[in-house]
């Protein structure tokens, strides 16, 4: 089924389309119908905007419902399904509701006086689970994973395709993290002015101990660089969310590609490498939603999971997800008492001490009472103790332990998934949301030989 609104691509859409399919469009379309082989609705957009119980001056934000209620009618769709669908897109705000349901009824009651149904498609309702699998998007699962996962703060800058794991937090929020003593919300959420004060609020809030993230796309990773840069130096634990979308620049906003793996992996100026996540599934997403903040918080460094928009906007069936029942990893966090234990072990604390020699050092946080606690946070030269120094052994010293912990993090990570005998002269390597489109192919080949 293809729904064409746009005279510019009316003749490819038509391409689209398999023998049998059905074509929904504007009868003041121009374009010639180039397939003899489709079944065509022409649907009198225009007038039936112009007709509709609706202000003039809402007229042209509205008329996509058109669209809306003459698929509806010719698929078989409740008129209660899709007003309830327009209750969850506006939140309640009854006076947008009633104004686009007005032209969704208008257009479901032409329909059905003025189109003769000649194809053979349409929707039944579901129950929202079918033999233990839900539907659900990327982003949501994301979202949900991290409240699972005890995320205390995310910063955030509207963008395209990531803002609605930001909105799905805030959906949640009220029924997953609510303190039944004071009835506030566990987790807060913080929309700010933009990318680079949602990210350096996430880094604050990491600082301070709280499991943070941040989500955004390409453009809005670019701008965080930074930013990412200090927290991967000072060595201060965040997740990042990076919704891929089409680049270079603002590129294609609505369409997705998987062009930010070079770009994150080494993201920033000078000696950096970053944990990188990779989720393939709506499930993954859940299960990076918590685990990317144990990493994080475990090698205490910005945690980057790449999702991408066809995987975080559209809706895939899933397997029920399944509540994390390891206890939370917040990696090596000094008390007061523990200090003490470690200077009377070791003679000395300091912030970036390799004192087990993996590479990951032993962090306070803001609230620590013992005055040895206390150190400098920078992103200048600095020594194990966070003074500062333009040395180059202790420049060395500091960045060859980074990246010691980033080599060693394998150990943290999900393993990948190994297919096959191991006796094949061809090996194919998938990551993301291409998953499915390759197994797909890889099974017809083996049928074929």
């Amino acid at each position: 089924i293809v729904v064409a609104m746009n005279p510019a691509s009316f003749t490819r859409e038509q391409e689209y389309l398999v023998p049998g399919g059905v074509l929904f469009y504007a009868d003041d379309i121009k374009q010639a119908i180039t397939r003899t082989d489709i079944i065509t609705y022409p649907m009198p957009v225009k007038k039936l905007i112009k007709d509709a119980d609706v202000a003039p001056n809402l007229r042209d934000y509205v008329a996509n419902m058109v669209y809306v209620g003459v698929v509806g009618q010719m698929l078989g769709i409740s008129q209660e399904e899709l007003y309830a669908a327009l209750d969850f897109h506006f939140k309640g705000k009854k006076k947008a509701i009633d104004s686009n349901f007005a032209v969704v009824k208008a257009a479901a009651e032409w329909t059905a006086g003025n189109l003769q149904k000649v194809d053979a498609y349409h929707v039944e309702p579901m129950s929202g689970m079918t033999d233990g699998y839900i539907m659900a998007d990327g982003n949501t699962s994301a979202a949900l994973g991290a409240l699972f996962g005890g995320l205390q703060f995310s910063g955030w800058y509207p963008i395209t395709p990531a803002s609605s794991l930001a909105e799905s937090l805030n959906e949640y929020l009220p029924t997953l993290r609510k303190d039944p003593q004071t009835g506030k919300n566990t987790c807060m959420v913080v929309q700010a002015e933009d990318e680079l004060a949602a990210i350096g609020m996430t880094i604050g809030a990491g600082w301070a101990g709280l499991r943070a993230m941040t989500s955004t796309s390409g453009p809005g990773l670019s701008l965080m660089s930074e930013y990412l840069g200090l927290a991967y130096y000072a060595e201060v634990p965040c997740v990042v969310w990076d919704v891929q979308r089409v680049g270079p620049s603002t590129g294609l906003p609505t369409r997705t590609q998987q062009g930010d793996l070079t770009q994150v992996y080494f993201n920033g100026h000078g000696d950096t490498q970053f944990v990188m996540l990779i989720p393939s599934s709506v499930n993954e997403c859940f299960e990076f939603g918590w685990r990317a903040l144990d990493i994080a918080e475990r090698l205490q460094t910005p945690v980057m999971v790449m999702s991408d928009l066809d995987l975080g906007m559209n809706q895939w069936m899933t397997k029920k997800f399944e509540y994390p029942t390891q206890p939370m990893d917040r990696g090596k966090v000094l008390w007061e008492e523990d200090i003490e234990a470690l200077v009377k072990e070791n003679k000395e604390w300091g912030r970036y001490l390799d004192v087990d020699g993996d590479g990951i050092p032993y962090r306070t946080l803001a609230g620590n009472k013992n005055p040895r606690s206390s150190y400098f946070t920078r992103g200048t030269g600095h020594d194990e103790f966070g003074r500062y120094s333009e040395e180059a052994d202790v420049w060395e010293r500091v960045l060859d332990r980074i990246a010691r912990k980033i080599d060693n993090s394998t150990q943290y990570l999900p393993a990948p998934i190994i297919e096959g005998s191991g006796d094949n002269e061809i090996g194919i390597i998938v990551i993301g949301s291409a998953e499915p489109a390759v197994i797909e192919a890889r099974d017809q080949m083996k049928v074929r030989g």
